[in-house]
């Protein structure tokens, strides 16, 4: 008989993959106890991604989430593991060091035994803080290589970068095939490098389904030495997910190894379960299209885990760019025809900004450099003509070093804008803030938590914990939960009336909601659309009364794009305000559209006379953010 090859589920993952968001934390402790009980997992990944879960988890503590998943695991003796992108800890931006520190020591205690670290860039300066911390904090060191495929990612790039983990003091390392194009043969190769160099080393694989290769790639793993694969499982599995779980265990049985047996009473349980969720609020969050299995994935290369929430996104991205055309008499675009352009585009932009590994946040940045090439193009605009900040920090190296040269067009219009290429310590560029948001949280009378955990939230994700504790996001998703569940069965009207005698009516007028947050009531009115295509909800807040705006006259600056509003994108700064004065080319404000915050610059000189959006406000493209005079 050969080897033994170990299962982790990566429940967070399947459902990130999937849609937008993960269950509510009442969800996560209902199935835990099935996902035991199926018996074949020796480890389960708890948590990951950026603090979206505040949305996520229906305005609840992602700290209390992710203890109150752990424990049942922590007690049935199945190791935990979550998401680490070093540099960025679990955000999309860079992290202070002293916040990377806490991250671990926070995570550790609420139950998480291993971290697996990546870096987007592949840039191990980033990757080796985080083996030290972790190491520190009593967890395991997981490191992962972001596989992608291009010129420069070859198999012996790949093994040079395992090595270089281990002398570092890596424990484990995790073949990261995000996008799952990894191709089975140099897959292989890769783990059969390492395993001659360090039998001892474990070694675990994750790979998407999307284009195909995975279930291939797997095979090739597992001959090669591998010793866990992540898996998924219905209705959650495939398309832009992982391989499922009986699948990769029959395949696995026949070619001799010794793999777990399946309670398949528990995993019909599990699949129950995960439907409810869905059937609840979640699949509201999920496109049809991201159960397909799509061989186009290879060209782009983009990632199963952004491409969940990328085909809700383009929903909105799609309304803005037809708004310009049918403004212009032009042919409106269906969203097949902007995902062709979108995956086209990616193909142009990422060899032009260096090959990064398409995963998380330089995915996320590629894909927006991308769109917005895209959006800017289909209205008669240049390309290149809206870069974020955060994307530019990858440009300019502050985020790490590029694996491939930048192109010429790129290298000009960093010059043009007077902006300096950085080849430091990325880690640098980024001060310790622990002192800071303490002194807020003391200002504000915050509690830091157990263990620090509320500190290092609000370290972590400063705009989404304040919306957080105000209350804010859960009011804002549970008006649109309300909004898409409308939609959803006024588009199933029509074929319901020829089933049934009767069919009540749904609201065509706005609809009031209390929504109970902390204790306290929230009054909520959602304006309903006519159409399930362009379904329009406005939301009103009654209470605690919104902020108090100045009016004024002046020069209108206009959003340019649809998002958050936010005035500053850390709280420990200082955010414009009324009075002051601005010189062309001062950053007044953001706007926070795909997780990344675009910065709103002047065009002009002049005294800010009104600010005419609140933080968090969502915005529209055009709509006037501030006057000045």
């Amino acid at each position: 008989m050969k080897r033994e090859i170990k299962f982790s589920l990566v429940f967070r993952d399947m459902w990130q993959s999937a849609g937008k968001y993960v269950p509510r934390v009442d969800q996560l402790v209902r199935v835990a106890p099935a996902i035991i009980e199926m018996g074949c997992f020796d480890r389960v990944e708890t948590n990951g991604g950026g603090f979206e879960q505040v949305n996520l988890l229906f305005g609840e503590n992602p700290n209390k989430a992710v203890r109150d998943w752990t424990k049942p695991f922590n007690k049935a003796g199945i190791q935990t593991h979550m998401l680490d992108r070093a540099l960025n800890g679990l955000r999309m931006s860079p992290v202070p060091d002293d916040v990377r520190q806490l991250f671990y020591k926070v995570k550790k205690a609420q139950g998480t035994d291993i971290a697996r670290t990546f870096c987007g860039l592949n840039d191990i300066r980033n990757i080796a803080p985080s083996i030290k911390y972790a190491k520190a904090a009593g967890m395991i060191s997981q490191c992962a290589l972001s596989i992608t495929h291009s010129p420069i990612h070859t198999v012996e790039y790949y093994t040079k970068m395992a090595l270089e983990l281990i002398e570092l003091g890596a424990d484990e390392i995790c073949i990261k095939d995000m996008a799952g194009i990894g191709r089975p043969y140099s897959l292989g190769q890769i783990v059969k490098n390492i395993k001659e160099k360090h039998p001892e080393i474990v070694i675990q694989y994750h790979s998407h389904a999307s284009p195909g290769f995975n279930v291939a790639s797997i095979l090739k793993v597992c001959n090669a030495g591998c010793d866990y694969i992540d898996v998924g499982m219905e209705p959650l599995s495939w398309g832009t997910g992982h391989a499922d779980l009986l699948t990769v265990q029959a395949m696995l049985k026949d070619a001799g190894y010794k793999v777990p047996e399946i309670n398949m009473e528990a995993y019909m349980k599990v699949c129950s379960i995960v439907q409810e969720f869905m059937d609840d609020f979640l699949g509201l969050y999920i496109s049809p299209k991201n159960r397909l299995m799509n061989s186009l994935l290879i060209g782009p290369g983009l990632p199963g885990g952004m491409m969940g929430s990328l085909m809700t996104d383009l929903e909105k991205n799609l309304e803005t760019i037809n708004k310009s055309k049918a403004k212009n008499n032009q042919p409106l675009l269906t969203q097949d025809q902007l995902l062709i352009k979108l995956f086209d585009e990616v193909a142009y932009v990422w060899p032009r900004v260096g090959y990064p590994p398409l995963v998380t946040p330089f995915s996320q940045y590629v894909k927006n450099l991308a769109l917005m090439n895209v959006m800017q193009m289909e209205k008669g605009k240049a390309r290149w003509s809206m870069i974020a900040d955060d994307i530019w920090d990858m440009i300019l190296g502050r985020a790490g070093r590029l694996p491939g040269p930048l192109a010429p067009e790129i290298i000009e219009k960093a010059k043009v804008e007077g902006r300096e290429f950085f080849d430091g310590d990325p880690q640098s560029n980024y001060p310790d803030s622990l002192d800071k948001y303490r002194k807020l949280m003391n200002e504000k009378q915050w509690e830091t938590g157990e263990d620090d955990e509320e500190l290092f939230e609000y370290a972590m994700h400063p705009a989404q914990y304040e919306a957080y504790r105000s209350g804010k996001a859960k009011v804002e998703f549970v008006a649109d939960v309300a909004q898409r569940k409308a939609a959803k069965e006024d588009a199933a009207k029509p074929a319901a009336k020829e089933t049934a005698p009767a069919v009540i009516g749904l609201p065509t007028t706005s609809q009031i909601l209390t929504v109970d947050v902390n204790g306290e009531p929230y009054r909520v009115t959602v304006a309903f659309g006519e159409t399930a295509a362009t379904p329009a909800a406005s939301t009103t807040l009654t209470a605690p009364a919104p902020i108090s705006i100045a009016g004024g006259a002046g020069q209108e600056v206009l959003s340019p794009l649809e998002g958050k509003f936010f005035l500053v994108k850390n709280a420990s700064d200082t955010p414009l305000k009324v009075g002051d004065v601005v010189k062309e080319g001062d950053v007044l404000c953001y706007v926070e559209a795909m997780k990344t915050y675009n910065a709103v610059r002047a065009e002009f000189g002049g005294t800010v006379t009104a600010i005419l959006a609140n933080t968090g406000d969502g915005v529209s493209e055009d709509d006037v953010l501030m006057t000045i005079q």
